[in-house]
């Protein structure tokens, strides 16, 4: 008969449990003393004495409260979180708005719905460019209104010309106060405009505030005397302006009075157009008087006034101590013989002007005669260019340039010249289809035949 195993010594059903349970997260399993094959009674190990339950399906033991307490505190968790969550999508919300209008489209479109006017599709298409070009387009003042509040946050554009679009001075000022909040734009063209003295006295105001601006342009603006105070304002508050072109304006004498003083004191613009206006009289004087108490401008087109043999005085005065300009043109200025020689004893002590031009003048042959002696005696002119284009000159002209030459060999001369009144060495002519004439080899002789 086959032997039965010995039975076991009895073990209490509670450490049967503790036998069976699994360890807790965290604590380590119990060391077994003994194996239940081996005949000896199996002890285990308590990590405490008091018995505790434990339930499978749950997984590690934590105290009663624990669930609870998680429960509040990822509640609170994801209220905090469902904050952020709102803070952030506020935040992305600003940011998509921003991403998607940098250039002001959408308040373009706006302001054209309120004041009326067709959006320009050209402009839509080149907001971002550096460059914008609405020449011609008709904008007028509502045009200009509704334009100016995409253009005062723009970052792009740096150069504006707005020229030809009727603006009148409604729409001056509506781009003055976009320039006023404007910091990247840095050149405009607002010529044949028709802004007037409303127009001035915006842009006069706006140059008071505006620190970006290099270069306006105001020509054929119908700008006047009463103008001209509020831009003189301009001239002696604003000194970052280097490129001012007031061609072909209104501006008289009493005109040049007030800009003469303004010249005199400012310091910042460095080419100034005065071309194409009626400056005559005191106001021509004033004006030569401001130049020679400038010490910025380097180019100064005077030509198409009145200034006639006075102003042409004052001018050869300003010349003698003016040591900064260097480009001067008064040409058709009603300037005879005497104003010419008054130009040369300005010439005779300048060191600094390089192009000088006094073209269409009646200065007749011994006026162009009289400034090349005085650069003769002035070995230390700076001149490159002395134009006396339309000005007919006879024979003994000829033989001046070649002594001016050895003085200055980079000199160049342009004048018209009839074959009536000197003959020309052959073999120091250019080819007929040229219809120039040279001496020596970079003496320039005008066509004009």
């Amino acid at each position: 008969m086959p032997k039965l195993p010995l039975p076991l010594s009895p073990v209490p059903e509670q450490e049967t449990d503790v036998g069976d349970r699994l360890p807790s997260r965290g604590t380590p399993a119990p060391a077994r003393l003994g194996s239940a094959g081996s005949g000896g009674s199996a002890t285990f190990s308590r990590p405490t004495d008091e018995p505790q339950t434990v339930h499978e399906e749950s997984g590690p033991c934590y105290p009663e409260n624990a669930g609870n307490d998680s429960e509040e505190e990822m509640e609170e968790e994801e209220e905090e979180e469902e904050r952020d969550e709102d803070w952030d999508t506020d935040l992305e919300i600003e940011d998509s708005k921003t991403s998607h209008d940098p250039t002001g489209k959408a308040k373009y479109l706006k302001t054209c719905r309120m004041q009326g006017v067709v959006p320009i599709s050209y402009f839509l298409r080149h907001m971002k460019d550096s460059e914008l070009t609405l020449k011609h387009y008709g904008l007028g003042p509502k045009g200009a209104i509704a334009l100016a509040p995409s253009l005062a946050n723009n970052t792009s554009i740096v150069k504006l010309n707005l020229s030809d679009n009727w603006l009148n001075g409604d729409g001056a000022a509506a781009v003055a106060e976009m320039l006023k909040e404007n910091c990247y734009i840095s050149d405009v063209d607002l010529s044949e405009n028709r802004l007037g003295v409303k127009g001035a006295k915006a842009l006069s105001s706006m140059l008071g505030e505006n620190r970006t601006l290099l270069t306006l342009k105001l020509s054929g603006n119908e700008l006047d005397e009463r103008a001209a105070k509020y831009l003189a304002d301009a001239f002696v508050i604003n000194n970052k302006v280097e490129s001012l072109d007031l061609s072909h304006n209104m501006l008289e004498e009493l005109a040049g009075v007030v800009l003469g003083a303004a010249i005199a004191e400012n310091v910042g613009l460095k080419e100034l157009d005065l071309s194409w206006n009626h400056f005559r009289g005191k106001g021509a004087v004033a004006i030569a008087k401001g130049l020679g108490g400038n010490i910025f401008l380097r180019v100064l087109d005077l030509s198409y006034n009145g200034f006639g043999n006075g102003g042409a005085a004052a001018l050869g005065e300003a010349l003698k101590v003016n040591n900064v300009l260097e480009e001067l043109n008064i040409g058709n200025n009603r300037i005879s013989l005497e104003g010419a020689l008054c130009l040369a004893l300005g010439l005779k002590e300048n060191k600094t002007l390089k192009i000088f031009s006094v073209a269409r003048n009646p200065i007749q042959s011994d006026g162009c005669i009289g400034i090349l002696k005085a650069l003769q005696a002035n070995p230390r002119a700076a001149l490159e260019v002395l134009d006396f284009s339309e000005i007919v000159v006879k024979q003994d002209f000829a033989g001046l340039c070649d002594g001016v030459q050895v003085i200055f060999p980079s000199l160049q001369i342009k004048h018209n010249w009839s074959s009536r009144s000197f003959k020309t060495d052959p073999s120091k002519t250019l080819p007929p289809s040229t219809n120039w004439t040279t001496y020596g080899s970079v003496i320039d002789i005008g066509s004009g035949i």
